[in-house]
């Protein structure tokens, strides 16, 4: 006896009591939008009394999961999102179902082929993308840039009115010449007083420990 070929039953068409269980949207709302063209069942009758009058395709389904992720979880409003479906009507009638779509401030926010940047859908609008990585990369090179110091402020000691008021410094730095004394005279090696102030030097630490006037 042959051993049948198993066959997959592939579902075409759904009921709204199978939509609302695939996709979280109630029957109610469904009709609504239904009866106010906000987006009708592809395999809808004429007569809507009628016993299975409103079918949906499985690409209604994916359209409508778009739908109850902007509407009923962003709290988007109905509105916005009949004015972004008339923005982007040239896009097709799924659009729901084949653009990749942002929220922003229960704005829709899509990438606009035709500019290449992501934009607010309804004032078209531009959305700042800021890459953190690159922010954060500028930052430290920013910082590193602050901390150098000239070669020739290596082990000296300077003093400003406008630095650390008028306090004995390490040149180029606002670290008091006494705090490193006073780590010094608490038994801190150069090694260890260098340890708290990461950006000197051991001809700092040293110039200041034997600085007299500090």
């Amino acid at each position: 006896m042959k051993k049948q070929d198993q066959k997959t039953t592939v579902i075409s068409a759904f009921t709204e009591d199978q939509v609302e269980r695939l996709t979280g949207i109630s029957v109610t709302q469904l009709r609504y939008w239904d009866r106010t063209g906000f987006l009708a069942p592809s395999l809808a009758n004429e007569n809507r009394r009628l016993p299975y009058s409103r079918l949906y395709t499985f690409r209604d389904l994916v359209s409508l999961k778009v739908l109850n992720a902007l509407r009923n979880e962003s709290k988007v409003s109905l509105a916005h999102l009949r004015d972004v479906k008339e923005r982007l009507a040239h896009l097709g009638d799924d659009i729901w179902a084949s653009t990749v779509l942002y929220v922003l401030n229960k704005q829709v926010v899509f990438h606009n082929p035709d500019t290449g940047a992501l934009e607010e859908v309804v004032s078209q609008q531009g959305v700042l993308s800021i890459p953190l990585k690159v922010v954060a990369g500028e930052l430290h090179a920013a910082v590193d840039a602050m901390r150098k110091r000239e070669g020739s402020e290596v082990g000296q000691i300077a003093q400003s009115r406008n630095v650390a008021h008028n306090q004995q410094v390490i040149a180029g730095t606002r670290i008091p010449v006494r705090s490193i004394k006073a780590f010094a005279d608490a038994g801190y090696s150069v090694e260890q007083i260098i340890e708290q102030y990461p950006s000197l030097t051991r001809e700092d630490v040293e110039a200041a420990i034997a600085h007299k006037a500090a």
